[in-house]
């Protein structure tokens, strides 16, 4: 067999256009003799026919593509490059980029050739020549290099861009001198608008020049919008570099968690009255100044910052794993602690992949658990071993496991580590016997259990085992050696038995370091050890000359002689450590007239109280090197590395990334843009359902600026993420992104203070125009969308306004559409709005048809429709049903001696931020005196959590009722948001606390997109309960009803009647919640819940099934 396979490797290896075999002409094929080899493919080379020429070229590049070494047909090749063919000579081009370096003189002979070839029509040709240019390490054509990079960088083709991008790095490496030159066409690249330049044109700014952060500035944007394009390489070098600039552009989003930290700041303001009236001062002013800037606890992130977390998010779902691997090192060193969370998912996708991408991933993720345990709770189960993992990649899990152990999760850790101890990888069997020895010294309640379980070990057969289960054991003992006397006992008998040196060695300490707790044994071990004492390893000799001495101090009657035998021994030993500590110790504690002071002091020497080792993880302190870069792989620093910078003490001018935009680009468009709009119907019917959400969301992509024209452009077979950033590279596309950007310029002035807040509204309204999106139909609505989503509204009433028309479009199907008077009410509008502060004018938005109204008439749907949004007092409660609305007391009259206030969660989108929760208030003044300024103050919010104020009112007569709406942004949980409740005379300490049902939003879906969905989210993501349903609720219509009534979901089309099905997404972060009630005979039913976030899934479950039984 093994013959018969040799020789078909053999002549397999020596096939055609191998010249090794020439011994054997048969075996060699084309080539006789070895002097004689390459000399066909010359003939060919030098022959009149391009067909052969072609031919040839395709042998060579097929032989150096196998490693075969072609560089003596340099000669033959190099004269070819003038060839008319395109096809031999892009070939040719790809040889000399091969051979350029080896044979510099040769190619130095052919230079005008390829400055010829720089003016070629053809792109690809352009470009090999460029390459081979830079591919030849001459000092003396520094000159020419350059200006060929300099014509390139102006070059039609992006293609050619590229590879002037990539020329770059390779002529600062000949020739750092010419920095300064080279940094100017970096510059001019940077501003390329092509996603094709952009992944190649960072990579060379961070070869050449990465400390010049000024020049990303203008185009920080850009590259945030363009990243979802570019190639996957270049995706994970802009990441990178982006990474940087936002440490040095940004302020820390977890600032206000470290404060909160140190402790107690609330209620310092709170009883420090001196310091609260300087405090509402400096508010005043603050107030007068930005009322986005409303008050400087509550960190405000910068649109840029969000832009980019935003931009990147898409990213998780590469199929890339080292993209995949920038997003979530950007994720974990930039964004807020509250939204670190999304990268787990994707990490834990990773571990999938093959063991090389396993242990990378391993090791960040080892990392990150030490600073962020919770994010990876929820992935425990993905973190157990397998017993097909190589070593390295079971010893990192191990890690994770170890890392994520708390309280609740240790007894199946604990479990899961028994299993690992029976396993047949001997160095996997003794990490794992560290773990638990970690797990032990974290976890207190645990200790003694663990501890039972090393000491069974120690009668395993295995003698590594049992060594390792030793050492782990006397670093526990440690923690509280009294107790447990028994298990040191135990210990001393094993010292016939254990062999490894270091198990050995740690009994002996341990006997010596507690001998008064085993006073009988400790003389007989000393007995035994004396008589092995020569054959001994050296670490155990050590130990053993230790114990002598703390028993001669402890019990000198016993050991007298023995100590004096052992030190005796050691004197003449073969190792000097040996001799010299035996002379040392001989001296300390045996007191002569020759010995010093020191002797009085041995016994506070030797038995002076240790302190217990700390089992740290190893990864503990590699978060200081960037993740995902060799330096944290290594755990040093490689060649190349750039530090992380610190965050900024305060934010850098934010103004340095604006684009200045010329006048008459502005003037222009906006002139076509009216034309558009008067053309456009409100609805045209191929628009369907995402037109109109698409204007809606153009306001606040005024904040970020730079988005392009038509980012949401796309087919509908597009993915949801892949939509989100997207930017076609349209003629019009220039055009309509100079335009925004000009727009938001304008707007800059009078609406100084919203910029926040829209920053925030454009994140926010993203996932509902994402979900929208990804049911558009036609490819004719990408036209439509990329003209609505240039139309940068101002008002923020007409967003409102479009996108609840939609919502109702959806639920009512044969709702007719606004007459065209509303149209143009609405145009007027927006021209009175533009001008005011969209801080100030926070109009309600025309209700949306809560799940209840479901039922209302075709008709009445219609009229809500047709309703104007001119009065701007119209809260939500005028219309939403008040049997869907459940109140809750939120400060009691006599509680708030006289003001009584209560609250509902309203089920409306709360216009000023999509991500917040509304809540609507009702104060009454039972008093006889007038309540003035009411307003909130003193939030004390857990992370992440954040809050719209009302605004203040001014007076509450007595006897009267007022009502205002507040936004609160649980982040999706249930925890309470706690604030104080300030008159003019009083304050009182009040929260609220939201059902879970009132923490999401309905969603409309189709029968086959629920299903779709409901597909994506099985296994742990899935809770099913079964139950009987409450006598008076067996009809479909009660269900709808009381599942509605208990969390704020929508209405799916069901084709079964047995079946009812709801959907929704949660306000915050838009995980989809799936419910579906499935009927049986008599009452029985069966609830699902499928949700992307368990605890919401199980909390929910709870909630419904309350509702349906009761």
């Amino acid at each position: 067999m093994s013959a018969s396979s040799f020789n078909d490797e053999k002549g397999g290896s020596s096939s055609v256009g191998e010249p090794e075999y020439g011994h054997d002409p048969a075996s060699g094929g084309i080539f006789s003799s070895d002097y004689k080899r390459h000399d066909d493919l010359k003939e060919m080379l030098d022959s009149n026919k391009d067909s052969l020429k072609l031919e040839a070229m395709k042998r060579i590049v097929a032989m150096i593509a196998r490693g075969k070494n072609a560089s003596d047909l340099f000669p033959a090749v190099v004269k070819n490059v003038a060839c008319k063919n395109i096809e031999v000579k892009k070939l040719v081009y790809v040889y000399l980029v091969r051979y350029a370096e080896e044979q510099q003189d040769l190619a130095l002979l052919s230079i005008s050739t390829f400055q010829r070839g720089l003016k070629d029509p053809n792109q690809l040709i352009r470009a090999s020549a460029l390459r081979v240019l830079s591919s030849i390490r001459v000092t003396i054509i520094v000159p020419i290099m350059m200006l060929a990079i300099k014509e390139a960088a102006s070059d039609m083709s992006p293609y050619v861009r590229k590879t002037a991008a990539h020329a770059i790095p390779k002529l600062y490496s000949l020739d750092p001198e010419q920095k300064d030159q080279l940094i100017e066409v970096i510059e001019k690249l940077l501003a390329d608008k092509t996603t094709l330049v952009a992944g190649s044109v960072v990579m060379a700014f961070e070869e050449v020049c990465p400390e010049r952060i000024d020049l990303i500035h203008k185009n920080y944007r850009k590259l945030c919008n363009l990243l979802i394009d570019v190639e996957e390489w270049g995706q994970v070098v802009i990441i990178n570099m982006l990474t940087r600039y936002a440490r040095t552009q940004f302020l820390n989003p977890n600032i206000n968690e470290s404060l909160l930290e140190e402790g107690g700041s609330g209620e310092k303001t709170f009883y420090g009255s001196d310091e609260d009236e300087e405090e509402d001062e400096e508010e005043k002013e603050k107030k007068a100044e930005a009322a986005a800037m409303a008050k400087r606890k509550p960190y405000v992130m910068d649109p840029d910052h969000r832009l980019l977390l935003r931009n990147t998010k898409p990213l998780l779902q590469s199929r890339n794993a080292a993209v995949v691997m920038a997003v979530a090192q950007l994720y974990f060193h930039l964004a807020p602690k509250a939204e670190v969370g999304v990268i787990a998912k994707a990490l834990v996708r990773l571990l999938r992949s093959h063991s090389e991408v396993q242990y990378v991933v391993l090791q960040n993720v080892a990392t990150m658990t030490i600073k962020r345990r919770g994010m990876f709770e929820p992935y425990l189960k993905s973190f157990y071993i397998r017993s097909t993992d190589p070593t390295q990649i079971k010893v990192l899990k191990l890690e994770v496991l170890t890392n994520l152990a708390n309280e609740t999760n240790i007894s199946t850790i604990l479990r899961e580590f028994q299993t690992y101890i029976k396993s047949m990888d001997k160095d996997f069997v003794a990490a794992t016997i560290q773990a638990i020895g970690r797990c032990a010294t974290n976890i207190g309640e645990v200790r003694d259990t663990c501890l039972n379980g090393l000491v069974q070990l120690l009668s395993n057969r295995d003698e590594l085992v049992v060594a390792e289960s030793v050492v782990v054991i006397k670093k526990l003992l440690q923690m509280q050696p009294e107790k447990h006397s028994d298990i040191i006992k135990h210990m001393a008998k094993l010292t016939d038995n254990i062999q490894v040196p270091m198990a050995r060695a740690s009994i002996l300490w341990l006997i010596g370091e507690y001998c008064e707790h085993v006073p009988k044994i400790a003389p007989d071990v000393l007995r035994k050890m004396a008589k092995s004492f020569t054959n001994e390893e050296d670490i155990v000799k050590l130990q053993i000359i230790n114990l002598a001495a703390k028993l001669y101090l402890t019990n000198s009657k016993q050991t007298k002689l023995l100590t004096q035998y052992v030190l005796n021994l050691a004197k003449y030993d073969q190792n000097y450590d040996i001799r010299d500590r035996a002379r040392f110790i001989r001296q300390l504690i045996v007191p002569t007239e020759k010995s010093g002071a020191l002797s009085k002091y041995a016994k506070k020497l030797f038995l002076a109280l240790k302190p217990a080792p700390v089992l740290e993880s190893p990864f503990k302190d590699r978060d200081h090197f960037q993740l995902g870069s060799l330096s944290h792989l290594l755990n040093a620093k490689a060649g190349g590395y750039q530090e992380l910078p610190d965050w900024p003490e305060a934010a850098p001018d934010p103004s340095v990334r604006n684009v200045e935009v010329p006048e008459w680009t502005k003037c222009s468009s906006r002139e076509k843009r009216k034309e558009k709009k008067v053309e456009k119907p409100f609805y045209s019917d191929s628009e369907g359902e995402s037109g109109p959400t698409e204007s809606a969301d153009s306001e606040s992509d005024s904040a970020s600026g730079s988005e392009s024209g038509s980012e949401e452009s796309g087919s509908a077979s597009e993915s949801e993420e892949s939509a989100e950033g997207s930017e076609s590279e349209d003629v019009e596309e220039d055009e309509e992104e100079k335009d925004k950007k000009k727009k938001k310029k304008e707007f800059k002035k009078p609406v100084q203070e919203s910029e926040s807040e829209q920053s925030s509204e454009e994140e926010e309204r993203k996932p509902e125009r994402k979900s929208k999106q990804s049911k558009s139909d036609s490819e004719s609505e990408s036209d439509e969308e990329d003209e609505s989503e240039s139309e940068s509204s101002p008002s923020e009433s007409e967003d409102s306004e479009s996108e609840t028309e939609v919502k109702k479009k959806k639920k009512a199907a044969e709702s007719k559409p606004p007459s065209k008077p509303v149209k143009k009410e609405n145009k007027k509008e927006k021209k009175e709005m533009s001008l005011l502060d969209l801080d100030d004018f926070e109009p309600t938005p025309s209700p949306q048809v809560t799940p209840v109204n479901t039922f209302l008439s075709n008709s009445l749907v219609t009229d809500l429709e047709g309703l104007s949004l001119s009065d701007a007092v119209l809260t939500p409660a005028t219309i939403a049903p008040s049997s869907a609305l459940k109140s809750y007391e939120l400060l009691h009259r006599i509680t708030g001696e006289g003001l009584s206030v209560e609250y509902c969660f309203s089920r409306q989108p709360f216009s000023p931020d999509a991500n917040m929760v509304a809540v609507q208030m009702q104060f009454t003044n039972n008093a006889t005196s007038d309540a003035k300024n009411l307003h909130i103050e003193d939030m004390k919010l857990q992370s992440g959590m954040r809050v719209k104020e009302f605004p203040e009112i001014e007076l509450l007569p007595a006897g009267e009722t007022a009502t205002a709406v507040m936004g609160i942004d649980f982040c999706d949980s249930t925890q309470a948001a706690n604030f104080q409740l300030c008159t003019h005379t009083r304050k009182f300490f009040v929260s609220i606390q939201p059902p879970v049902g009132e923490l999401m939003r309905p969603v409309f879906l189709t029968e086959n997109e629920f299903k779709k969905e409901q597909g994506q989210l099985m296994g742990m993501n899935e809770i099913t309960e079964k139950l009987t349903l409450d006598v008076n609720c067996r009809n479909e219509h009660t269900i709808v009803l009381r599942v509605t009534t208990a969390a704020n979901l929508g209405r799916v089309p069901c084709g079964s009647d047995k079946e009812c099905r709801f959907a929704g997404r949660t306000v915050t972060s838009s995980s989809l919640v799936l419910v579906t009630v499935a009927t049986k005979e008599e009452g029985a039913a069966q609830l699902t819940v499928n949700c992307e976030k368990m605890v919401i899934g199980t909390m929910l479950v709870k909630d419904i099934l309350l509702a349906l039984t009761q």
